[in-house]
């Protein structure tokens, strides 16, 4: 058997990934990013684990987004993120 290491979603359940996405995004911003009626209208975990299981597309894409909020980089707490609207000025 081979080993799983880089393979973010070994060991993660359908439920667990939905609850972390939800968590993370939100059911507005998670039916934003994947327009899937069971996440816009009436949204809950039960009934769309029923329609993912169902629905091999949607499944994939929740995977996928699921992947890339666990690959992207955490910022550094102390870090300013803000977007720089000017460029810094240069040393005199």
């Amino acid at each position: 058997m081979t080993a799983q290491s880089n393979n973010p979603t070994h060991g993660v359940t359908l439920e667990r990934m939905l609850e972390e996405l939800v968590a993370q995004y939100g059911w507005p911003e998670l039916g934003r990013r994947i327009n899937i009626r069971c996440f816009n209208h009436d949204p809950g975990i039960r009934s769309s684990l029923v329609f993912l299981r169902r629905t091999p597309w949607a499944r994939t894409q929740v995977e996928a987004l699921y992947v890339s909020m666990k690959t992207r980089p955490e910022p550094k707490p102390d870090a300013d993120n803000r977007p720089r609207l000017f460029g810094r000025k240069p040393s005199a």
